[in-house]
């Protein structure tokens, strides 16, 4: 049978507890009190049962901790496909937005409707061409809207068959019918 040859000081595993009672991340509450269990001599099976977590978890965390620190049972994860851009670059990004058009940037036949307005379809192509940057999702676009202060805007849609002169002369009429 293993000897156990993961052990805490006494000021280690104060550490932990302090670690534990001000973490405010749930998995992180986890991680620090797995370690702190198995490093204070609990068994395997308790240490599972009060955590519930896997042997290879456990063991990953103390080596984390071992070679890294507290630091490392913290959770690293970035998140989300927005977190793809830095921040200097989503600063760059709103300066584009709010300094030109979707015509000026991205040329007038291929923005989405007359180009006036940005959208997720004309974003999507400036980060593609500038950023070699595509998202996942269309709420991520839209998310990166609002960051950097842009509001969506649903363009407005415009039929095919629809006709200029036919236009002309319904507001034509509707001119001499109002009073």
């Amino acid at each position: 049978m293993n000897t156990r040859t993961f052990c805490l000081t006494e000021a280690e595993a104060n550490a932990l507890q302090v670690a534990y009672l001000h973490a405010q991340n749930a998995d992180a509450k986890i991680r620090f009190q797995a370690v702190r269990l198995y490093g204070l001599g609990y068994g395997v099976a308790q240490i599972q049962e009060i955590c519930l977590c896997s042997l290879r978890s456990l063991l990953r965390w103390c080596h984390l901790y071992r070679t890294h620190g507290l630091t490392a049972l913290l959770d690293q994860r970035q998140g989300g496909n927005r977190a793809r851009l830095r921040p200097d670059q989503i600063e760059a990004v709103a300066n584009q937005l709010q300094t030109y058009t979707p015509a000026q940037l991205l040329g007038k036949t291929t923005c989405l409707g007359e180009g006036q307005f940005w959208s997720v379809p004309d974003l999507a192509r400036l980060l593609e061409r500038d950023y070699r940057l595509v998202y996942d999702s269309p709420t991520s676009y839209r998310r990166l809207l609002t960051d950097c202060g842009m509001s969506y805007q649903r363009p407005a849609k415009q039929y095919k068959s629809r006709s200029e002169s036919n236009l002309q002369e319904f507001e034509e009429l509707l001119e001499k019918k109002t009073p």
